[in-house]
């Protein structure tokens, strides 16, 4: 019997435009609009529109629909100094307005692929986090290069939990 063939698609190919494009452009108009910020205003973030990119994150799917997460909104500016230095000193987390802090409650779930669950889960959670910072205005980064334990005890999580990424968010 003959291998099957391994499909693959470019993403930064050009397909033609369906309908179904058509009708959901702005989201993918957000789509293109997402980039990685590390200069942020000093506007502040209003609360609803934290509270909106918290609630994206909980639209997210996770492994039987479990949400094994936690959202630590950091908007104190000793504290998000504090994160930049765990960071690895990247000063930008502490400039941002808020940071939201991604963290797993279920660090020992591992799925059947051998794979760790709770690193796919908050992964998604942040990416909607991420999109719909964008369709707020906002920015955000991405940040996984931090000390666990450092953040950990910035903000008193408990050991048996992993923080996943740290979120710096604000207006570009």
């Amino acid at each position: 019997m003959p291998a099957k063939k391994f499909i693959s698609y470019d993403c930064y190919k050009e397909y033609p435009v369906t309908e179904m494009v058509k009708r959901s452009q702005k989201f993918y108009e957000d789509l293109n609009r997402r980039r990685t910020v590390r200069q942020f205003s000093e506007r502040s973030v209003p609360k609803e529109i934290i509270e909106n990119c918290i609630r994206a994150a909980g639209t997210a799917p996770s492994g039987a629909h479990l949400q094994p997460w936690k959202f630590v909104v950091v908007k104190d500016r000793k504290r998000r100094q504090e994160l930049a230095q765990a960071a690895d000193g990247q000063t930008f987390v502490g400039e941002a307005p808020v940071v939201i802090v991604a963290v797993a409650t279920n660090a020992e779930d591992i799925m059947p692929c051998g794979v760790p669950g709770y690193a796919v889960d908050l992964a998604i959670a942040a990416d909607h986090m991420t999109l719909a910072a964008v369709d707020e205005g906002l920015g955000t980064c991405w940040i996984g290069d931090f000390s666990q334990q450092g953040v950990r005890e910035i903000l008193g999580i408990p050991e048996q939990c992993r923080v996943v990424t740290l979120l710096p968010l604000g207006f570009p």
